[in-house]
């Protein structure tokens, strides 16, 4: 079988960066798929800015689950897609895999589904969220990640992927 997933670029914070952009993003593929793997008992939130769209411009659901309980969250009107929300315990690994499904069309607006891990004082658990993206009908080009209170981790990792189109 083919390799599906293409590595467009990787970056490594250095620990004193709230932010990392990847511009210039190809329209050679059906779908993005956009990893981070953070280690921070400091960040609350960290948001995501499609082509530096910085009106109100998306919405989010969010279900999460620790085994005893359940919770949900929606917003609408934000002006970032929240994601990554704080790992309370301590410094426990995080990470969160974001799809943009045809990222590349031009016609339509752009929705994310995320996949979480989280650890949450200390209670492990699984966060799954649907975002959003309503500004004008626009490829995604730059995508923008930032946090919203505190320095990424030095060592947290950012890797783009494309999903290669069917031949």
């Amino acid at each position: 079988m083919a390799a599906t997933y293409e590595k467009i670029a990787t970056t490594t914070a250095s620990g004193s960066s709230t932010n990392v952009t990847f511009t210039s993003i190809s329209g050679a593929y059906t779908d993005l798929v956009l990893i981070i793997s953070n280690v921070t008992s400091q960040i609350d939130n960290v948001g995501i800015r499609l082509n530096s769209d910085t009106g109100t411009n998306y919405s989010r659901t969010i279900l999460s689950a620790n085994g005893t309980a359940v919770a949900g969250n929606r917003g609408s009107n934000d002006s970032y897609l929240y994601t990554m929300y704080k790992d309370t315990a301590g410094g426990n690994p995080v990470m969160s895999i974001m799809q943009f499904q045809n990222y590349s069309n031009s016609t339509t607006y752009k929705n994310v589904l995320v996949r979480q891990q989280t650890d949450s004082s200390g209670t492990k658990g699984t966060l799954a969220m649907v975002g959003l993206w309503r500004a004008t009908p626009a490829a995604i080009t730059n995508i923008s990640i930032t946090s919203l209170n505190a320095n990424f981790n030095s060592g947290s990792i950012f890797t783009i992927y494309g999903i290669l189109k069917a031949a």
